[in-house]
């Protein structure tokens, strides 16, 4: 069952933006101005929503709602994308009465090709009805694009003023490789809490969590995760104690949706949980575990359930991270299977076919050079992602 944040509603439309027979244009708003969070892609190409949301969060930390679109990403799309994106603010402004500064956009969908802002245009007082009569799945299920499922989870946690909650919903199964957070995510909170520190744990949340995923080692050009928090629970985030708790579950939640993605990744069969230890520094541990997370072998070869680990050792020893070979480890699944620069004794691919043949599949590496250590969720490869993505502007 869903749990409800007070003081939020949501709206989803068939805008037939690019697709058709399906919702793909979406909304959630605050009834009051709430402490607004963002963390973005570090992709040199910034889609125009990325750009104007920065701009907006340089200017205010108080913001009421989010407008998404699946479809168009409206990236490398220039100054016209720009005004476009500006302008549905503006359309959604007097729709449905949020003012248009107070409205952060985030598109995703094929890059380069421009919105077609009739099609906006008509869309919006559907969007405006819809608004308050829709529900989060709704919205989940309107910004997918590859994905075969929504992806939401909410909770309650008590505070020493009393009980908030937070629902986070996000999309992506292609082109993740997050180098700050996932495709899209956000956060529903009715919690009341400093802007400030709300920022500080959306940063510590992306980066343990989608920041620790990786599908096919691209980086989005549109990669948003963000967070409103309204107060409407009367409860306020103010001890650093209740902080700590508020983030906790913020955290648990983001690497719940997290997981989802790399679950649903295109065409993906098997998520593989990688742990590396013992590294130099937490530099070269993460190193290691992305070279084995993005190698095409090791996602193949979990594709096929082939307990072919001579391709992790391959991959972790071209990664640039500083270790001696002859002091590395391996265990899939439990199983030691490699150790002081030698394969461990033994019918390892017998002993490793059930594990093989399980969808979570947990790789451990210890590197024996210091204290840094790295985890990682990866997808395999398959030959159904390749079909997808030959396909993706069809």
């Amino acid at each position: 069952m869903t749990v409800m944040p007070k003081g939020f509603r949501f709206a989803a439309v068939e805008a037939n933006l690019k697709y058709s027979g399906r919702t793909d244009l979406a909304m959630i708003a605050s009834d009051t101005p709430a402490s607004t969070a963002g963390v973005f892609t570090t992709n040199k190409f910034q889609a125009a929503p990325v750009l104007q949301c920065r701009a907006m969060l340089e200017r205010s930390r108080k913001h009421s709602a989010f407008l998404m679109n699946a479809g168009s990403a409206n990236a490398c799309t220039g100054d016209e994308g720009m005004r476009n994106c500006r302008e549905t603010l503006n359309m959604a402004a007097e729709a449905t009465g949020v003012p248009a500064d107070e409205i952060l956009p985030a598109s995703t969908g094929v890059i380069g090709m421009q919105f077609d802002m009739d099609k906006w245009r008509a869309a919006m007082p559907a969007l405006a009805e819809s608004l308050g009569k829709s529900a989060p799945e709704d919205v989940s299920e309107a910004i997918m694009t590859t994905d075969t499922r929504p992806k939401l989870v909410s909770t309650s946690v008590e505070l020493s003023g009393g009980e908030v909650r937070l629902l986070g919903m996000c999309k992506g199964a292609g082109m993740i490789s997050p180098n700050m957070a996932t495709l899209l995510a956000f956060v529903c909170c009715d919690a009341d809490v400093d802007p400030l520190r709300w920022q500080e744990i959306f940063e510590y949340c992306a980066d343990n969590s989608f920041n620790r995923v990786t599908v096919d080692g691209d980086t989005s050009t549109n990669d948003t995760y963000m967070g409103l928090a309204n107060g409407a629970s009367g409860v306020r985030a103010e001890t650093e104690e209740d902080l700590r708790t508020l983030c906790d579950v913020l955290l648990r939640i983001s690497q719940e949706l997290a997981y989802m993605i790399v679950e649903d990744a295109e065409g993906g069969t098997k998520v593989a949980r990688i742990e590396v230890k013992g590294a130099r520094d937490e530099i070269d541990a993460e190193l290691v575990a992305r070279a084995i997370g993005a190698s095409p072998l090791v996602k193949t070869a979990l594709f096929g359930c082939d307990a072919n680990w001579g391709r992790i050792m391959c991959a972790a020893g071209y990664s640039g991270a500083e270790f001696d070979p002859g002091a590395v480890s391996l265990d899939i699944g439990g199983i030691r299977i490699f150790e002081k620069g030698m394969p461990v004794p033994g019918d390892m691919d017998a002993l490793l076919e059930p594990v093989m043949n399980e969808v979570d599949i947990p790789i451990t590496v210890t590197l024996g050079s210091g204290p840094g250590t790295a985890s990682l969720l990866a997808s395999d490869l398959t030959k159904e992602y390749v079909e997808i993505n030959a396909d993706y502007r069809s």
